[in-house]
């Protein structure tokens, strides 16, 4: 008769604490990786405003250049509305105009502004991300794009 021994037999699989390591290691990746995603994605939607923006002022500086008299009422070419922002001219005269980007969605609570002179502004931003009267602000922080 043949006998068994227990102890020559082996398991296969994972213990308990193996699966355990790799939840945890994956847990913390996450907790990296999710938010760093997500202010990236952020951060690409933004320059849909910013091409926006950059755009108006070309086309109203082009309005103004051929209207007799030279004059920015009754200015009305910007860029069309997304799911992302919505642009809006206010102010139009004779010297002086504003066109604000406003966030919606994803990027809901960004504002950024451009007027006649090419000032650029960012009048309301998410917390953490900052505003500026003399820049767009395009990373958490306060950091500016040129």
């Amino acid at each position: 008769m043949k006998t068994r021994s227990l102890t020559t037999r082996r398991e296969r699989g994972f213990t308990l604490i193996e699966i355990l390591v790799v939840v945890a290691i994956v847990g913390i990746l996450s907790a990296i990786a999710v938010p760093t995603y997500r202010d990236y994605v952020i951060r690409a939607r933004l320059t849909e405003a910013f091409s926006g923006l950059g755009s108006v002022q070309i086309a109203a500086e082009d309005y103004w250049n051929n209207g007799s008299p030279h004059t920015y009422a009754g200015f009305d070419r910007l860029p069309p509305n997304s799911s992302s922002f919505t642009f809006a001219l206010s102010g139009a005269t004779a010297s002086a105009y504003t066109v604000t980007a406003t966030g919606a969605g994803p990027v809901a609570g960004f504002v950024y502004t451009i007027d006649q002179n090419g000032n650029r502004a960012t009048t309301a931003a998410p917390t953490g991300w900052g505003t500026s009267t003399a820049c767009w602000i395009d990373r958490k922080g306060g950091q500016c794009t040129q």
